[in-house]
């Protein structure tokens, strides 16, 4: 039986460049900086570290233009998961063509962090 372990949550912006994948990666690294998972090896007694299940959930304004790929290398053990849904946001900010922009949005992304073990 599959049992949460933490559920940690982040955000993560790109200012300029609209990238998605960079706001999510962001998002995902905020979540992860907060947990020190030591119960999994002092208390759980977990072995391996890449026996941890690692669901991610990222919520972005463009949904499509995130690379799951580049997010997931984000976490360095476990087997991992994610899910990319409607949410986010995508607000008003300043178009400089020479840092990447083509629009002036800045994107916010959002992110949830599930470890779990696997436990009879």
């Amino acid at each position: 039986m599959k049992k949460r372990f933490v559920v940690e949550l982040g955000w993560g912006v790109d200012l300029h460049g609209q990238d998605v994948t960079k706001a999510a990666e962001r998002a995902v690294k905020d979540a992860i900086s907060r947990s020190c998972l030591c119960g999994l090896v002092e208390i759980v007694e977990l072995k391996d570290l890449n026996d941890m299940i690692v669901d991610i959930i990222i919520a972005s304004p463009d949904v499509e233009k995130v690379n799951k790929e580049r997010v997931l290398e984000v976490v360095p053990f476990g087997r991992k998961s994610i899910t990319v849904q409607e949410g986010g946001m995508s607000v008003p900010g300043l178009h400089v063509k020479e840092l990447g922009d083509t629009r002036d949005d800045i994107v916010v992304v959002n992110a949830c962090v599930v470890v779990s073990i696997e436990q009879s």
